[in-house]
């Protein structure tokens, strides 16, 4: 695969010489444009902007086209397509967020979980993908991306988010044979579709631990990473090793030693710890992406400007940070704010790159 004319974050991402700090944000399309929330209004609803090829295309490419600062585009989709793609029914409540019709309650239907038709399944994903990659003409890297097992089975389990993960972890502790269950199945479906991502034409492909932070620090291996292990190292059997691959567990920052051993090329980590002692801890064995409190992008210029260089300082000199923020961007951030910040970051880390 060809990299694209910017590839500021491919370079990152291997560890090679680039002019600045490259950046995305989280969530860049989203309901903080006006253009999306246009276009989420044509498309009837969330899993239909998702499934619709045109709507997912329209809305991958608004940001890079408000933000030409942006070094990367992701696919517009949903985290919890491969559970909705194994029959439980991913539905979505106005402002409750995803549910889930036909959640993991009992043993049997556990039992019954098997690893769906993904390609089938899920081809308006793909699609998406192929049809993404046309319209960015090489712009830039294309990001595809799946929910990490562990995250996905809270919500197949809870049926829906926002919980304590009561349910969960009562089983995780009483029954570690079904979680075991659930967690290798997904795992094994998560691998299938990244896999068929990067094979539609995604450039880089990220595994969203969104919930693994929830977990105790026993738990967290057995539970979580071990199986975003499991996903890195079956990409790399099937010959997609040359691929990027970037992990994030929010509010994991207290195991990014185990994650660096990972077989992932880049590490997300959230606000809560200082990118330089991240550095540190990985030391500099593979890239890291990260880290500004999105809370940060509704104040005011001065505060962002100075939160975004006070993060490029703490990195440091060094060629393994791709800038983003700590999760995802709020419904409520002012557009122009998001310039302020890569106009910021743009310009102030050059210097770092000499």
């Amino acid at each position: 695969m060809t990299d694209p004319k910017n590839d500021a974050i491919l370079k990152t991402l291997r560890g090679e010489k680039t002019s600045y700090t490259p950046s995305w944000i989280m969530r860049q399309a989203g309901r903080y444009l006006p253009e999306y929330r246009a276009t989420r209004k044509n498309a009837g609803s969330f899993l239909e902007l998702c499934k619709n090829t045109d709507f997912a295309t329209e809305v991958t490419l608004q940001p890079l086209d408000r933000y030409p600062l942006l070094d990367a585009s992701i696919l517009f989709s949903d985290i919890l397509t491969v559970p909705d793609a194994m029959g439980l029914g991913l539905y979505f409540v106005e402002g409750e967020g995803p549910k889930f019709k036909h959640p993991l309650t009992d043993e049997s239907s556990i039992q019954k979980l098997d690893i769906p038709d993904i390609e089938d399944a899920l081809s308006y994903v793909f699609n998406a993908v192929r049809s993404i990659k046309v319209a960015l003409n090489s712009r830039v890297p294309l990001i595809g991306f799946s929910g990490s097992p562990w995250t996905l089975a809270t919500y197949m389990v809870e049926g829906q988010g926002g919980t304590d993960f009561l349910t969960i972890k009562k089983m995780a502790y009483s029954r570690p044979d079904l979680i075991h269950h659930i967690l290798k199945i997904t795992t094994e479906s998560v691998s299938k579709y990244l896999a068929l991502q990067i094979d539609a034409g995604a450039d880089i492909v990220m595994i969203f631990d969104s919930w693994g932070g929830a977990l105790a620090d026993n738990e967290y291996e057995p539970l979580s990473l071990n199986y975003m292990k499991v996903i890195i190292h079956n990409l790399n059997l099937m010959g997609y090793q040359d691929t990027p691959k970037i992990i994030f567990t929010k509010g994991g920052g207290q195991w990014l030693e185990k994650q660096a051993n990972s077989g992932a090329d880049a590490l997300g980590i959230d606000w809560q710890t200082n990118i330089g002692v991240a550095r540190k801890m990985v030391k500099d064995q593979l890239t890291l992406q990260g880290n500004m409190d999105p809370s940060i992008l509704l104040s005011t210029p001065k505060a962002i400007e100075a939160a975004a260089k006070q993060i490029i300082d703490d990195y440091g000199y060094g060629e393994r940070h791709i800038f983003n923020l700590g999760h995802g961007i709020t419904q409520f951030t002012p557009p122009e704010n998001v310039q302020c910040l890569l106009e910021t970051v743009r310009s102030y880390s050059t210097q770092f790159h000499n």
